[in-house]
């Protein structure tokens, strides 16, 4: 079963690199279709990290914006198309964060008139599919850690702490926490490819 799943994802991988590499010659099917396969993800992250739905939502709007305008520096050799958009869910999000903090009182509502509209949040059964893996996988990869390391991804990832602001909830030096922080996203990394 193991290895099925190992040429699902290399399969579900090679199309992301596809799709990636047509939406950097400015096709817009290829990114609705990039949008189909991993807006829930994106959705997920950014809803686990903010909690309000709305800023989720942008989240996702500004993810899908940013793919659209830097496909053509995503670099393969370094990520997968996957991998890629999470991190730069994780950015968005911890951006959103900031933010707020920066301006906490946000009380004044936006007429809903003047928002943009959302693409589609339909999936096909094929992406639920996909997705339901993807999930399956990670969860895999990241039981495959000690409760520290999970401790630590959790901080740096959900959280969006630094490293250093890490070290100083947990009480450990820096240069520790960065070098456990490394050595979890490798097991990780080597349990997903």
């Amino acid at each position: 079963m193991r290895l099925q799943d190992s040429g699902l994802r290399d399969a579900n991988a090679e199309i992301d690199r596809q799709l990636a590499l047509a939406v950097a010659s400015g096709s817009a099917e290829a990114l609705a279709r990039l949008y189909d396969r991993h807006a829930p993800t994106v959705f997920a992250l950014a809803r686990r990290m903010l909690a309000a739905l709305d800023a989720a939502e942008g989240v996702v709007q500004d993810v899908f914006t940013q793919v659209w305008r830097e496909a053509k520096r995503y670099q393969p050799d370094r990520a997968t198309v996957a991998g890629w958009i999470v991190m730069l869910t994780r950015a968005r999000a911890i951006d959103r964060l900031r933010a707020l903090k920066a301006r906490p009182d946000q009380s004044t509502a936006v007429e809903p008139e003047r928002l943009a509209p959302l693409p589609s949040a339909e999936r096909s059964p094929e992406s639920i599919a996909m997705s339901s893996e993807d999930a399956r996988s990670v969860r895999a990869a990241l039981g495959g850690l000690s409760d520290e390391q999970r401790s630590l991804v959790a901080l740096a990832f959900y959280d969006g702490l630094s490293h250093s602001k890490i070290a100083d909830r947990i009480g450990l030096p820096l240069g520790t926490v960065k070098t456990r922080v490394r050595a979890a996203i490798a097991t990780l990394r080597s349990a997903l490819t």
